[in-house]
């Protein structure tokens, strides 16, 4: 008897930033404070000082300079397209600006679903985590659907509720991937690990999940197999260290660190330009 044929995995939306095709939702729907990442406050729905009429960035190229290191390392998963472009079919807030308030609520809530669709994305393509596959599945189904919600749904939509049911089989895909790590597993989950001194250290098939790493030494650490889901590497040193087969790592992770040409990432993501 023929086997079953594999379920169908829904076409994704993208989940990497296009600002070509966002009206600027993170330079005006989110707030920021006046810190070492952003040079002055701004308040939820309010234009960014630097936002130009054609929604592009007057300081792009000059950001960190400038004091806006916090736009460098922000990354929306798509998110910002998604609304622009599906969500809002191409009204932007300006020439509409009937939109403004809804497009401005939903933005935050689309960012999330994107995020978990990565996040599951990932799970997905851990050959470990094959006896998850079926539900991990169903929950991306799930997931994918709610990005094509309108805006009043997405507004109502209990996503604290979805996270932690898709948390509860991330977290089981990571332990079923990190039982290959060689060694005894580090359980760093949730640590204060801010400034540590962890140069050199054999982190393959750690548990990181959620640990402050801001400004801690990875220099030349081996963190294959690692759990970096929250982790906060805001100035960690990654220079020299091996992040290939690390579990959940994001773009908006490695954007915050400090690396170089001889740290070595998955391929899915791309080396910073501010990378020494």
């Amino acid at each position: 008897m023929p086997s079953s044929p594999r379920p169908a995995t829904p076409a994704l939306p993208l989940l990497q930033a296009d600002c070509a095709n966002c009206f600027a939702l993170c330079c005006v729907a989110l707030p920021f404070a006046k810190s070492s990442d952003f040079a002055v406050n701004k308040a939820a729905g309010t234009p960014c000082k630097n936002l130009r009429e054609d929604f592009r960035c007057g300081i792009h190229n000059r950001l960190r300079d400038q004091g806006f290191q916090g736009c460098t390392v922000f990354d929306c998963f798509g998110a910002g397209q998604q609304i622009s472009q599906v969500t809002f079919e191409g009204r932007d807030w300006r020439t509409h600006p009937d939109t403004r308030q809804a497009m401005f609520d939903a933005f935050p809530v689309m960012r999330q679903l994107h995020e978990l669709l990565f996040y599951v994305a990932a799970a997905l393509d851990l050959p470990a985590a094959a006896p998850l596959h079926p539900a991990l599945r169903t929950l991306l189904t799930r997931t994918e659907a709610l990005t094509r919600a309108d805006a009043d749904a997405l507004a109502a939509l209990d996503v604290p509720a979805l996270r932690q049911e898709i948390n509860t089989l991330l977290l089981k895909a990571s332990e079923l991937a990190r039982a290959k790590a060689p060694g005894r597993r580090k359980n760093h989950r949730g640590a204060d690990l801010m400034g540590a001194r962890l140069a050199g250290a054999d982190l393959r098939g750690a548990n990181l999940r959620g640990a402050y790493l801001i400004a801690a030494d990875l220099g030349r650490a081996d963190l294959r197999g690692a759990d970096l889901i929250g982790a906060d590497l805001r100035d960690t040193n990654l220079r020299d260290a091996d992040l290939r087969d690390t579990l959940f790592l994001t773009q908006a992770q490695l954007n915050a660190a400090r690396g170089n040409p001889g740290t070595r990432i998955p391929p899915t993501l791309t080396r910073p330009a501010h990378w020494a």
